[in-house]
């Protein structure tokens, strides 16, 4: 799915520069078989796409986390920042790792989900907390680190941290949907 990109162009691959070609390749090739969106706009600084887009592989696919989870806190992530291609690229992968639609229906209208596990819902209060006011209160804290441990803690403030970054990217360079696609997120 190509993402459109509004304010910054990049070359067409046979046109790159060899480093932005071999930053390119070596994420089309990798896990997700394609570079990622924000990619287009990273690779003006080669070294910066391929460290990010490393990030992202690891975080996508080698954490503890359960996907599902991580899915969850991508979509508080795109919902917040209102990133349209994002949450259409992880409402996908969160149904296919058995979120479920009540939650993303939820997630998407900016009401509280009804949850299926404390897991979810304190995924949901945490990555919510850090975004809305900047903290996780120590009792919040506790619990997380109770149910989902220290590694998991860590890993879910690193999702959350990595795709604030994917979501800033997508926002600040209006890369969005294709104009085939409409967004089921508004604005407000």
């Amino acid at each position: 799915m190509e993402a459109l990109l509004a304010r910054i162009q990049l070359p067409p691959v046979a046109e790159m520069s060899s480093e932005q070609r071999s930053v390119h390749d070596e994420a089309a090739a990798g896990p997700r078989g394609h570079a990622p969106a924000p990619m287009l706009a990273w690779l003006q600084n080669p070294e910066f796409a391929r460290r990010s887009q490393k990030l992202g592989e690891l975080i996508r696919f080698q954490l503890s986390l359960p996907a599902r989870l991580r899915e969850l806190a991508v979509l508080i992530v795109a919902r917040y920042w209102v990133a349209h291609f994002e949450w259409l690229v992880h409402k996908r992968e969160a149904l296919k790792h058995g979120l479920s639609v009540k939650i993303v229906e939820a997630i998407a209208a900016r009401r509280r989900p009804p949850f299926e596990s404390e897991q979810e819902r304190l995924v949901y209060e945490i990555s919510t907390s850090i975004l809305e006011t900047r903290l996780v209160p120590g009792p919040l804290y506790q619990e997380g680190v109770r149910e989902l441990g220290e590694q998991g803690m860590v890993e879910l403030v690193g999702v959350i941290g990595y795709y604030t970054l994917v979501s800033m990217t997508l926002v600040t360079f209006e890369i969005g949907l294709p104009e085939s696609l409409q967004s089921e997120l508004l604005d407000t």
